[in-house]
Parts: structure tokens; sequence; C-alpha cells
């Protein structure tokens, strides 16, 4: 089933931790990791299109994903629209490709969870968190 795959890239990627929103927005990424944001959004847009496929077009998961990933990163307005873009090219193209649910969309969907699990995988090896303030007295040696 996909949805473990699903969970867990998306989990990574946009975890609520001091890590995550620590980490450096888009602008502050080299030209590497905003390519894998780029492609980290189209997976979501198919997976976005696919789970609606079996779920509903009601099902917004993926696309609630996605808006937390644009939120997170903070990108500057060119790449925030990029990665809108992407992800509209992938929910364009899953749908089109996948119209209903049956055996191929779920492996679709199984193949997308695995490329953005990788990806998220891939991006949170490059995090760069920022060092946070000690804390009172976190200085002193306890005697």
């Amino acid at each position: 089933m996909a949805r473990p795959f699903l969970v867990s890239f998306v989990a990574m990627a946009l975890s609520a931790s001091p890590v995550v929103a620590s980490m450096a927005h888009a602008q502050e990424r080299d030209a590497g990791e905003r390519q894998r944001l780029l492609d980290l959004a189209y997976a979501l847009g198919e997976s976005h299109a696919l789970r609606q496929v079996c779920q509903g077009e009601g099902d917004q998961y993926w696309r609630a994903r996605m808006v937390r990933l644009t939120e997170v990163e903070q990108a500057d307005q060119a790449f925030d629209a990029q990665l809108r873009e992407r992800f509209n090219t992938g929910f364009a193209a899953a749908r089109g490709g996948y119209p209903a649910c049956d055996d191929a969309a779920r492996k679709a969907a199984q193949q997308s969870a695995r490329r953005g699990q990788a990806l998220a995988l891939k991006l949170s090896q490059t995090l760069r968190v920022a060092q946070a303030p000690p804390v009172d007295g976190a200085d002193e040696v306890a005697h």
C-alpha cells in the first residue's frame, strides 16, 4: 500500500520539529537542494492527484502538505511560484494518466511515494540547523 511510504516522506520533509523549523529557507539553498524541493513538489502533486482518484475529489491531504512545505520554506516569490507550478504539473500528469482508481493508479502512487521519500531523505540530510541560544545557567557546571 502506498500510504506508509507517502506518510514517511512527507512527515520527514514537513515535520513541525524545531530542526525543520530552523532549516535553511529556499533562497539559502544551493541549486541541487532547490531542484530536490521542486522534485518533491512534483511528487506531492502526483500523490495528491492519485489520492483524489481513489479517495474522492474532496481529499486535500497532500495539497495541505504542499501548503505546509511552502510555509516552512518561506521562499522568495519567484521560487514559491516554481514550487506551486511543479505541484500543479505533477497533479496534472497523474490525473491525466490515471483517471480511475485501479491497480495501475495504486502502483503509480507507490512509485511516487518512493521518489518523494528519497527526496525527503536527501533534503533532511542537508538541513542547516540554527544553533539555539544557551538556556540561562546552562553553561555553568553543576557541582
